[in-house]
């Protein structure tokens, strides 16, 4: 659909001929950008409800600004840039002063306005004190969507009654989001305590043993507690953005 069609689309809706909610089908069709290195989506807001996200691992920083000014362009609200090193945001603070960087999470945000903040609470939980840059990952993905995040660090199995001196602040959270390295054994222990979705996160810490976090994502398949969804190994962003869509709800 091109400019001529989308003009031609919305005259019929101002005369009548289409319903509004056929039209917003429509326009949910939407076009991309093609930058030749990238084809940029300019309507998943209206799809999806966020922005599309750019993804800098892999890109070169020209490639990581490039996309941003498009995106900025069309005046989205914010625009998140995830696994961004510090070259990264310098460019984007370049290209929009607002840009904030937060550093342990890997994260540039350009926040343009406040989104109206959902009521429930995203708890962030982590086994230990090397999850947490994964952690913050999550964390602050799902604060820019628009929730109030809770932390909870260093709470994993090998000290259980660190976790449960916070049972109350758990219990307050309607998604629970746990990473673990190792042997990830803590989102089935937080899954037997509370009656919230949990989303489980491997992470790549460990011993030889441990396999790059693949036996923490199997250990979190193989769970026995009820109501958990794991992602992919180091996932921060994946969780932060579906507990979002889940505190929606």
């Amino acid at each position: 659909m091109n400019i001529d069609s989308i003009e031609k689309l919305l005259q019929q809706v101002k005369e009548g001929d289409v319903q509004v909610e056929d039209a917003l089908k429509e326009l949910k069709k939407l076009p991309f950008e093609d930058i030749e290195y990238a084809k940029i989506d300019h309507h998943r807001t209206l799809r999806k409800g966020f922005p599309e996200v750019i993804y800098c691992e892999g890109k070169t920083v020209e490639q990581v600004g490039g996309i941003a000014q498009k995106l900025l362009a069309h005046e989205h609200a914010n625009l998140l840039a995830t696994r961004a090193s510090k070259d990264v945001y310098t460019a984007l603070k370049n290209i929009d002063n607002d840009a904030q960087y937060f550093e342990r999470a890997r994260i540039v945000l350009i926040e343009k306005e406040k989104i109206k903040q959902n009521e429930g609470i995203i708890l962030v939980i982590t086994a230990g004190t090397s999850d947490i840059p994964v952690a913050d990952e999550a964390a602050v993905t799902a604060a820019a969507m628009g929730n109030k995040v809770e932390r909870l660090y260093d709470v994993g199995v090998a000290g259980i009654h660190r976790l449960l001196a916070h049972t109350e602040l758990i219990m307050k959270a309607k998604v629970v989001i746990v990473v673990a390295g190792m042997e990830g054994a803590l989102p089935s222990v937080v899954g037997g305590l509370v009656d919230k979705p949990i989303i489980a996160v491997p992470t790549s810490v460990g011993y030889g043993a441990s396999f790059n976090g693949l036996a923490a994502l199997l250990t979190m398949l193989n769970s026995c507690s009820s109501g958990i969804g794991v992602v992919n190994i180091d996932n921060g962003f994946g969780a932060g953005y579906l507990a979002s869509l889940i505190n929606k709800c």
